[in-house]
């Protein structure tokens, strides 16, 4: 059983400090869960300030300092979302989140499953710099076609904006990808055996399937935009289901999981 924990870290404006107390005690919890998450997911928006506004500077020293406390042993994964580099992204502002946070765009393995992470704003509008779209594109081609190759026990993916909230057919919004880009996208994740998306951006939680994929969104650790609490979502991987479930922070802080987990394996 491999378990990870994943949350959209979108903090902002006036609220600052409550955002970073709310971070602080996200990390708490993730560092006290039993059994320890493999990693620890942010699916983006990972500070509020946009690119080239006031307190960028000093909300990533901030982030910073928090995420310096999450257990060592718990790596954690960084997912750009579209305050990290731009509604309409720039070669310059890519540039900025990577040197940063790290790549905008990679994969890993754990335990024989292969995880994509993803720049979705450039699948959202990459006008000012479609080369580097492009080599995502490329990229990821290549990526979907290693996972054939060698036979991974699950193929899974990470990125901020969700392919859809709850189907396929839905309207575009803000908070989805165009239509036409998440046909092409889901088709392509879906012909390729990947099992799951999960996404942030929504500051609520939502989601649907389409074939065998499942489009997960959770809310955020701070600013919430719909009934949902500030809090995080535990994922279980075993070798024939991925399941999750959505904790509030305060949940999380108040015991371990190991039974819960459980539990949750014989619901689905």
């Amino acid at each position: 059983m491999k378990a990870w924990a994943t949350g959209n870290c979108d903090s902002g404006g006036d609220e600052w400090g409550q955002e970073i107390r709310l971070t602080e005690q996200a990390v708490q919890a993730v560092n006290r869960l039993n059994p320890k998450p493999r990693f620890f997911v942010l699916c983006g928006d990972l500070v509020h300030a946009m690119p080239g506004t006031p307190w960028r500077k000093e909300q990533t020293e901030d982030l910073q300092r928090v995420l310096r406390q999450v257990d060592p042993e718990i790596p954690l994964v960084l997912v750009s979302g579209n305050h990290d580099v731009g509604n309409v992204p720039t070669a310059e502002t890519i540039a900025e989140f990577c040197q940063t946070w790290g790549d905008d765009y990679f994969s890993f393995w754990v335990g024989g499953v292969l995880f994509l992470v993803l720049n979705s704003q450039l699948l959202f509008d990459a006008s000012q710099c479609p080369a580097l779209k492009q080599a995502q594109d490329q990229w990821l081609d290549q990526q979907l076609r290693l996972a054939g190759q060698r036979q991974c026990q699950h193929a899974v993916v990470f990125q901020h904006i969700p392919l859809f909230l709850q189907s396929v057919d839905e309207e575009d919004d803000y908070f989805n990808l165009t239509t036409a880009v998440r046909r092409e996208m889901a088709d392509k994740l879906a012909i390729a055996g990947v099992k799951a998306v999960f996404s942030g951006h929504y500051h609520r939680n939502a989601g649907g399937t389409y074939q065998n994929l499942d489009m997960v969104v959770s809310s955020a650790i701070g600013c919430q935009l719909g009934r949902d609490t500030h809090g995080l979502r535990v994922v279980v991987v075993t070798a024939d289901k991925i399941v999750h479930r959505y904790y509030s922070l305060d949940e999380l802080s108040e015991k371990g999981l190991e039974g819960d987990l459980l539990e949750l394996l014989k619901e689905k």
